[in-house]
């Protein structure tokens, strides 16, 4: 078979117009807003409720990444065409892209092969605008804060004390530290300051956790910006600039509507990252989605201990979704390498080195089995070097926890190569699921939340706290907000705080060197060892791989 690319793939795809996809879950025309003939804009608020339907919640998670690939939105897409193939009612629920891996690393993140979302090139591409509308709410307070202080500034803020920074949707590591405000006078007060990545952004976490956008305008209020001379909090709505933040995101708040190669409805909508957020996408998509199907299929960011955890732990606790099934993804190939083998050797069987790695799958069965209670299937997504003896030992090991593992090959085949995977998910689906624990009690103190989760999640001896931190969190429980859940900052690619360390490591220990409160977003925020909060582009970004020909086709998208 003649080898395509992602971007190939999808750019000879036909899509159907929007109308129809709509039309697959009950939408009409006056409950959605057309951006061009494949993208949709959905009135979440038209969709009334329905007291006697029950929709599947399906969440797909995976192993720590590695540089030999997962496929998780992949198999989230796969799974989910398979799912319709099957004569199930189901609607895919996805985050965006955020520019900065698409220019970065990934170069594109709308799944692969032939289980993608499209239209891909616009997917990954500003979309329908809603992250550039999160980043002008972001900066409009800062603006705001700034220009308060040159106004007079009434609520005696102190400039050192500014814990706002404004946002960008790009990997920029020049803007992470800056001075601004030079000039003289009239330019405004020199001060420190700094960028995040707008996925980090705490108008990000609030805009995916809100229920509609009255509720996402009383969280802004609740923005913790800055401290005055005296040591006291200031917040946003102390500057009144929750309504104009949320002026800017009426229609960005509405879920997108897109559709699978295969026409099965998507709705893309949100996009922190689970390694410095809370890695899910919006509570209104997958409510509304769950509105419209009987099967939800969505995804949390990188690992289990990272995107399942905070799914689970916060987004579960703020919006009362809890999934039926979990999908975690791994691939051989990746087990290998956590098991010590360099990339340009995974493709080889080594029954030593995958043994090695497993661990690794397997620590996170038993967190989604033994510290959740939720009934969870192995996907594996295939390769044609992987061997009946690799398979085996992977199929055994996960069968000892209880678990089975399905082969995944929805890459090459779409929804076809994910039916043994969907038919596992709808048995667990269906399972009763009485026993549903979190991983720790809201009524403990924040030093105790953050060690339950390194403990029990992660697998560290326990957790270090530097005196910044320490501080911050007595300072945090001091203003009331010591019952909140923990957002962990944490590397993507281990389970400890080095992301050199794989497999699953054992007597370790997690840093917690700076901590933040998302009072909008309902959590606080620990930051573990280098996490930053603004990537930077690799040596080698996707963007010099990426043009674009003179009638407008993209090209190096993957």
């Amino acid at each position: 078979m003649e080898y395509k690319s992602d971007i190939e793939i999808a750019q000879g795809a036909t899509p159907k117009n929007i109308k129809e996809i709509a039309a697959k879950v009950g939408l009409t025309e006056d409950q959605f807003d057309y951006y061009g003939k494949y993208k949709a804009k959905v009135n979440y608020n038209t969709i009334p409720d329905d007291p006697n339907h029950k929709a599947k919640l399906i969440l797909v998670t995976a192993i720590n990444p590695t540089p030999a690939g997962e496929g998780k939105t992949t198999t989230t897409v796969g799974v989910g065409d398979a799912l319709a193939k099957l004569g199930k009612k189901t609607v895919i629920a996805l985050r965006e892209p955020s520019l900065g891996p698409v220019f970065g690393v990934k170069g594109g993140a709308a799944g692969g092969g032939y289980a993608q979302v499209i239209p891909m090139e616009d997917i990954n591409l500003h979309f329908t605008g809603d992250f550039h509308a999160i980043g002008a709410a972001n900066n409009l307070l800062a603006a705001m804060i700034d220009n308060h202080i040159y106004q007079g500034n009434a609520l005696n803020i102190d400039p050192r004390r500014i814990i706002w920074r404004r946002c960008v949707d790009m990997n920029d590591r020049q803007l992470r530290n800056i001075v601004d405000g030079l000039g003289g006078k009239a330019q405004g007060m020199p001060r420190e300051d700094g960028f995040d990545i707008t996925v980090a952004s705490e108008v990000m976490a609030a805009f995916c956790l809100a229920s509609d956008l009255q509720d996402l305008k009383e969280r802004f209020s609740k923005i913790l910006v800055a401290y005055t001379r005296d040591n006291q909090p200031v917040y946003a709505g102390q500057l009144n600039a929750q309504g104009a933040m949320a002026a800017l995101l009426k229609d960005a708040i509405k879920p997108n509507l897109v559709q699978t190669l295969e026409g099965t409805p998507a709705f893309i909508h949100g996009g922190p990252f689970a390694n410095i957020a809370h890695g899910c996408n919006s509570v209104i998509a997958t409510k509304t989605a769950m509105k419209l199907g009987d099967y939800v299929v969505t995804e949390a960011g990188f690992g289990a201990d990272l995107g399942a955890e905070k799914f689970i732990v916060i987004q579960r606790r703020l919006s009362g979704l809890r999934p039926d099934a979990v999908i975690i993804v791994a691939t051989i190939k990746a087990l290998k390498y956590n098991g010590g083998v360099p990339k340009a050797e995974v493709g080889k069987e080594n029954l030593v080195a995958l043994e090695k790695g497993l661990p690794n799958l397997l620590k996170h069965v038993e967190n989604i089995t033994q510290v959740f209670h939720l009934p969870c299937v192995v996907a594996l997504n295939r390769f044609v070097n992987d061997t009946d003896a690799e398979i085996e030992l992977v199929t055994r090991k996960c069968k000892e926890l209880g678990v089975n593992v399905k082969m995944s090959e929805v890459w090459g085949k779409g929804g076809e190569g994910g039916i043994e995977l969907a038919e596992e998910v709808i048995r667990l689906a269906d399972q009763p699921k009485d026993n549903f624990s979190y991983s720790y009690d809201l009524d403990l103190p924040l030093k105790e939340k953050i060690r339950a989760i390194a403990q029990k999640v992660y697998g560290a001896d326990d957790v270090d706290f530097a005196a910044a931190a320490s501080t911050e969190l007595a300072k945090i429980e001091e203003l009331g907000y010591g019952k909140l859940p923990v957002c962990m900052a944490k590397t993507q690619y281990s389970l400890t705080d080095n992301e050199k360390v794989l497999g699953r490591p054992t007597g370790f220990r997690i840093t917690i060197r700076q901590v933040t409160l998302s009072a909008a977003a309902g959590f606080v925020v620990a930051i573990t060892g280098a996490i930053m909060k603004m990537p930077g582009l690799p040596k080698v970004p996707s963007a010099e791989k990426i043009d674009v020909d003179a009638n407008g086709k993209i090209s190096g998208l993957f």
